[in-house]
């Protein structure tokens, strides 16, 4: 019975739209995390008469048809990449961006990946990095000696030392665009890789046109939204409940079916 392989379809689209879900809710407190949403399409249909198929040699047509669908499948799950709230910290590495761009870092195989996490530190070289060590481009050092680090909202780092009556410029952090964020490809760890979907990196000056600026001591909170993902969550639960209901209903009718014949 074909009902049974539709509700079937039903109830794995379900399935892994709670996946989905239950990802968002376990990333609440992810810093940077982006909300991601699945997108489902129906799947090929049976055309037992086409519509607008002739009838008749004097031209008449069906006005409806018959189609018979074979269910759903889940077509892209995209991330919703709306800015988060900026969360004080107070700690002197931590950079949040305030509207577009990723930060660029280098991976230990020299491949570049992006992320929007700026809850960096130093090396024992005294290089800004991520959490897991991995440089942040363009690779701006600290001096051992430094009094102050102060990072301005255009990107600018500058440091006070002993000695010297200006603060000295240690270098410029930049911030990367793509032109399609959501085909970026996540890695893990707040990491992101370019790929043919997302298009290349554009990198510009925090604040110019088209980019975001950078926080000092602030950090950029999830953009899950618990009360939609628990709505969410209810509602998928309930669809899968009606596709196996569909499943049950078809199994009797099967079963009528057959102790008919048995008769």
């Amino acid at each position: 019975m074909r009902a049974l392989s539709i509700a079937a379809t039903g109830m794995q689209a379900q399935q892994t739209n709670v996946e989905v879900i239950a990802n968002n809710l376990a990333n609440m407190n992810t810093t940077a995390y982006k909300t991601q949403q699945p997108e489902f399409q129906d799947l090929l249909y049976q055309n037992v008469e086409t519509p607008g198929s002739q009838t008749s040699d004097s031209g008449t047509v069906l006005p409806n048809g018959i189609q018979l669908g074979a269910g759903v499948r889940t077509s892209a799950v995209y991330r919703i990449t709306s800015q988060g709230a900026l969360e004080s910290t107070s700690n002197t590495y931590d950079f949040a961006i305030q509207g577009p761009g990723y930060f660029r870092v280098v991976m230990p195989d020299g491949t570049d990946s992006f992320t929007r996490a700026g809850n960096f530190a130093l090396s024992p070289a005294g290089l800004i990095v991520t959490q897991d060590g991995y440089t942040v481009q363009p690779g701006i050092s600290v001096p051992a000696n430094a009094l102050t680090v102060t990072v301005n909202t255009q990107g600018q780092v500058q440091a006070t030392v002993p000695g010297a009556s200006a603060p000295t410029t240690l270098g410029q952090l930049e911030l990367d665009r793509f032109p399609n964020e959501a085909g970026l490809n996540a890695l893990g760890d707040n990491l992101f890789q370019q790929t043919q979907s997302s298009g290349a990196p554009q990198a510009g000056v925090p604040g110019a046109a088209g980019y975001g600026t950078i926080q000092q001591g602030f950090l950029e909170t999830s953009n899950v939204n618990a009360v939609q993902e628990i709505t969410s969550l209810i509602t998928a639960q309930r669809a899968y409940e009606m596709n196996s209901k569909v499943v049950t209903a078809a199994n009797d009718m099967l079963q009528m079916t057959a102790s008919m014949g048995q008769g």
